[in-house]
């Protein structure tokens, strides 16, 4: 499990001690939210691109961050080129359009890149 905290600034050297506490209702599983982004990326995306296993991310929102990597036929997993955060209450997949082109791009990109390379 993963913790991650957003929009802290720190002076340096700096001494921390951070202590959570969190109550909230996860109704999404970790594998749920991992088949929720694969399902979502094969539908708007492509069909070599997947979720990966998730971490929990607690911040406004308790989230499943998921990883997505791209899978080549010939190569299979290259590596991850994003990542959609699933809300763990709700099911709600946190995405744009944008954000899934960006992946897309990458993903195009490091399949042209792995092609060259193999030539």
């Amino acid at each position: 499990m993963s913790l991650e905290l957003d929009e802290v600034s720190l002076p340096a050297p700096a001494e921390v001690k951070i202590e959570l506490s969190l109550t909230a209702q996860v109704n999404i599983t970790d594998y749920g939210a991992q088949r929720k982004v694969s399902k979502l990326l094969l539908d708007e995306v492509g069909n070599l691109l997947y979720g990966e296993r998730p971490s929990l991310v607690a911040g406004r929102r308790l989230l499943w961050r998921v990883p997505v990597w791209l899978a080549l036929p010939t190569t299979g997993p290259l590596r991850q080129v994003g990542s959609l955060d699933v809300d763990a209450q709700t099911g709600e997949i946190l995405y744009t359009q944008e954000l899934l082109d960006e992946i897309a791009q990458r993903g195009n990109a490091l399949a042209e890149d792995t092609a060259s390379a193999a030539e």
